[in-house]
This record gives C-alpha cells, sequence and structure tokens, in this order.
C-alpha cells in the first residue's frame, strides 16, 4: 500500500494549526508604539512542525484567512500575506529539517527561526515598498520613512517569534515524539 500524499491527519492537523495562527494573531500588546503579536510565531513552529510545505500552508492560510476575514484587507494584499508567511514558515522548515537534523537540534531550530523571521521581515518591507511607491504613486523619501516607520514594529515581532517558536517547539515535540504524533505531522 502507497504512503498518501495529503492524509487526512496531516490535512486536519493543518487546518487546525492554520486556525491558531489565525486566532493568535487577534492578540496585540502594545510595545513602544508598536503592537506585538505572537502570530509570526505560530507560523515559525507550523514549519517546525510539519515540515516546509504543509507548514508553509500552514501559516500561509492562518495569516491569510486572518487578512481576509478580520483583517479586512483586499484580496491582492490576503494574496501577498499567504505567501510570505508560507515562505517564512518553508524556510525555516527547510533549515530545521536540512540534511539529517529533522528538526531535532535545537541550536539549528533557532537558527530556522532566526532566518525564517528576519526573511519575512524582509518581504513586509519589499511589499511596503512596493505599495507604497508602484501602486500608491509616493515618492521615493516618503517610500523609505513609512517603511523605515514600520521597521521596529517588525523587528520587535521577529525577535519575539524567534524566542517563542523554538522554545515552544521544544516543549511540543518531547510529547509529541512520544504519542508518535510528530512523526505523522513532518512533510
Amino acid at each position: 500500500m502507497s504512503k498518501q500524499k495529503f492524509s487526512t491527519f496531516k490535512i486536519v492537523f493543518v487546518g487546525m494549526m492554520a486556525a491558531v495562527v489565525c486566532v493568535v494573531t487577534l492578540f496585540r500588546i502594545p510595545l513602544l508604539g508598536t503592537k506585538v503579536h505572537f502570530a509570526n510565531a505560530m507560523c515559525l513552529l507550523s514549519g517546525l512542525l510539519f515540515g516546509p510545505v504543509y507548514g508553509g500552508l500552514a501559516a500561509g492560510f492562518g495569516s491569510g484567512l486572518y487578512d481576509m476575514l478580520l483583517g479586512g484587507y483586499p484580496i491582492d494584499e490576503v494574496l501577498v500575506t499567504f505567501v510570505s508567511k508560507f515562505i517564512m514558515a518553508w524556510l525555516c522548515a527547510k533549515i530545521a529539517y536540512g540534511g539529517d537534523a529533522k528538526a531535532e537540534n535545537h541550536a539549528r531550530n533557532i537558527f530556522a527561526c532566526v532566518i525564517g523571521a528576519l526573511s519575512y521581515v524582509a518581504l513586509y518591507m519589499l511589499k511596503q515598498l512596493v505599495y507604497k511607491r508602484f501602486i500608491a504613486g509616493m515618492e521615493l523619501e516618503a517610500t523609505y520613512a513609512v517603511m523605515l516607520s514600520k521597521l521596529p514594529g517588525s523587528l520587535i515581532n521577529a525577535a519575539a517569534a524567534m524566542i517563542v517558536a523554538p522554545t515552544l517547539f521544544a516543549g511540543l515535540s518531547a510529547s509529541l515524539r512520544k504519542t508518535g504524533i510528530l512523526a505523522k505531522l513532518k512533510d
């Protein structure tokens, strides 16, 4: 009997994690003129738990769902969010699962989360540049000012994600490994 690529088990867990990503995005903590949230941490956790493809799908669908249903964003921004969050989780998982690591090396998982979180900051800044400069038609200096104003909040959220995601994964993975669930979740 051949192994199913998209098993019901994986689809349910990816859907559940997408819901977690969506709901966690609702909770924001005011800090230094910005709002810290742990949605990016949940996106990175998705990559660590599920691997590149399923983790990317959970992160992208969860964040896209928030933007579409609760954020009031237009469909083009929802798609950009889906792609950028997918890439963040995918990249994190590719590093964490690289070689024979299988997301079992804590130091490598931390590094994977750092790269994933910083990649999202870069993608978010690129989105700001494209939208403000080329779609809204802002002058280049004004575009840079908007980007610069959004950078501290993005970096604070990235730092929070870099700390929270590998910590949660380290705590969850032992229990999930004992029950056999972790082996079923990975790509």
